[in-house]
């Protein structure tokens, strides 16, 4: 990866972090990069895997969800502080990536008792995804999350998913057809890991498909993890695994 392009990208998203409430546009976010708007839409998408917008959007969800489990303040000022003008647009927002309003996100510290799976019927022949969960030497995560997801950010409409108590081999059933995004998270200290094999296609002519995932330290360059089961206590999660 091109170190020039990579500090580029990682201007813009600390301005991102530090001007989550104001009114931001790409023009504002290139400038940071001293890119063209056009050059530097392009290479973000390339190096993080989703636009500058969608990437902002989830930062502002990520800090709406350590405001809501650390302040006191409500949910229309945090929505406010997170650059929405609209706390039902805000909410909206929130319970689709999330998977829970943020009161009941709130209320519950973070911890859903399910996992978020679409139901949503699918036509055509369904398929299987399986492989390994590598995880990094001198690391030994306790519980590892694997799901198919729409897009590279990790969020509640997920498309399959399963827990597991260690790394190893892991098995998604009944998967849809369509091109999903595999992606795993292992909520370790003092840096969670992550995983991102890319994408899965699945149809007619390709109903199984081997991947494995190899674990690393979170990045800076990696979208934020907005689904709620990972920000509540290892009971929480275990639960949802059984």
């Amino acid at each position: 990866m091109d170190e020039i392009v990579v500090r580029a990208v990682e201007r813009a998203i600390d301005t991102m972090r530090t001007n989550l409430g104001d009114r931001l546009t790409i023009d504002d976010l290139a400038r940071s990069a001293m890119f063209s708007k056009f050059h530097f839409t392009r290479v973000f998408q390339r190096i993080t895997g989703v636009s500058p917008g969608r990437f902002l959007s989830a930062m502002r969800l990520e800090e709406a969800k350590r405001l809501l489990l650390t302040t006191g303040l409500t949910v229309a000022d945090i929505s406010h502080r997170v650059g929405y003008n609209s706390v039902g647009t805000f909410s909206s927002r929130f319970r689709h990536s999330v998977g829970v309003s943020p009161t009941t996100y709130r209320q519950f510290a973070g911890s859903p008792t399910a996992l978020p799976v679409d139901e949503q019927p699918a036509t055509g022949a369904r398929g299987t995804v399986r492989g390994t969960v590598i995880a990094p030497p001198d690391t030994h995560p306790k519980l590892i999350f694997v799901g198919l997801f729409p897009s590279r950010i990790l969020e509640a409409s997920a498309i399959r998913t399963t827990l597991l108590r260690q790394p190893g081999p892991y098995t998604l059933h009944d998967v849809p057809p369509g091109t999903w995004h595999l992606l795993a998270h292992a909520p370790t200290d003092p840096v969670p890991q992550v995983g991102n094999h890319g994408t899965i296609s699945i149809h007619a002519q390709v109903t199984a498909r081997i991947a494995d995932i190899y674990l690393r330290p979170v990045s800076t360059l990696d979208p934020p993890v907005l689904m709620a089961m990972h920000d509540g206590p290892p009971a929480a999660l275990t639960k949802a695994a059984s």
